[in-house]
């Protein structure tokens, strides 16, 4: 189920968003080009492939998007190319929630393998109280009062993108629910029987465990990376980051539907990814668990090859 889901949501994103224009009052093309403010807008129509219906514009785009021809933006970067904005800003998206997951994932690690106080819990719930949008103003506002408005290379960029990430960790409940997520998962298995017998036998409880909670720890895990990618429309916009969450929030504005469109698509993609890393990961795990080495039932019986 999860891989034909992860095949399928990049194939019903662009499509639902093609129904929502189709649903807007008036004519999609004069939506994206008032006929007020340009003219041309029939020979716009045919060249977007937007004369003939939804669907007919969906399949036509779909199959563009297939050789990565996302189209020319109308007002984001007027004329450029769809893809080159996409490549432009699929990096920095990438760099920031790689970022953000990094203490995210060592601390989890610590608090599944019992090695982070519990009492820390509380930190971590009271940070994740705060919105993610107001962490990312107050960090706008140190980076414009030490740098000035207009500061966007240099260390100025480095200290959004670091600020970014944090925010992105730590607000919303994220490092909160990842910490305590984990570690409950494991608190829970600990109880089974099988981990109170390796106990006695002096075995290691997180080694015994780990094979039987990954599916639900990368059930989880994907689950943060999601959150991340959903605030990082958020942080970028903010911050002034120059990522795919605010090329999207700029096409939104800007009513650039080619923008808008191509970059759905690639969130898309991406949690389409993250759905068959998990499928796969759960299938590696449960053939490890099914060719491990069966218990003796009496203690003389030897152990089978």
């Amino acid at each position: 189920m999860r891989i034909i889901a992860a095949v399928l949501l990049p194939l019903i994103v662009p499509f639902v968003i093609t129904e929502i224009l189709w649903a807007l009052p008036g004519d999609p093309i004069d939506i994206m080009c008032p006929p007020g403010l340009c003219t041309g807008q029939a020979q716009m129509a045919q060249r977007l492939c937007m004369a003939d219906g939804a669907w007919h514009f969906y399949s036509c785009w779909l199959s563009h998007a297939v050789e990565l021809d996302f189209g020319r933006s109308l007002r984001v970067a007027q004329g450029e190319h769809v893809w080159v904005l996409l490549r432009e800003s699929l990096p920095t998206t990438a760099a920031l929630v790689g970022a953000s997951l990094l203490p995210v994932f060592v601390l989890s690690s610590l608090a599944s393998a019992n090695l982070l106080p519990r009492a820390l819990d509380y930190l971590w719930q009271a940070v994740g109280l705060v919105p993610s949008v107001i962490l990312s103003l107050l960090a706008a506002a140190y980076i414009t009062i030490s740098y000035g408005a207009g500061s966007g290379d240099g260390v100025p960029a480095m200290l959004r993108l670091g600020f970014g990430a944090l925010v992105l960790a730590c607000a919303d409940g994220t490092l909160a629910g990842a910490v305590i997520g984990t570690r409950s998962v494991f608190d829970e298995e600990i109880k089974a029987r099988y981990i109170q017998i390796a106990m006695l036998r002096g075995e290691s409880t997180f080694l015994n465990a780990l094979p039987n909670v990954t599916p639900a720890l990368i059930g989880q895990f994907r689950g943060r990376v999601l959150h991340i990618m959903s605030g990082a429309v958020i942080v970028e916009v903010v911050l002034d980051i120059s990522g795919l969450g605010d090329l999207l929030w700029d096409g939104t504005l800007l009513q650039d539907f080619p923008v808008v469109l191509a970059a759905a698509f690639a969130f898309s993609l991406m949690s389409g990814a993250l759905l068959l890393v998990q499928a796969v990961a759960e299938v590696a795990v449960e053939m490890h668990i099914r060719r491990a080495p069966a218990v003796p039932h009496d203690a003389g019986e030897a152990v089978p090859a």
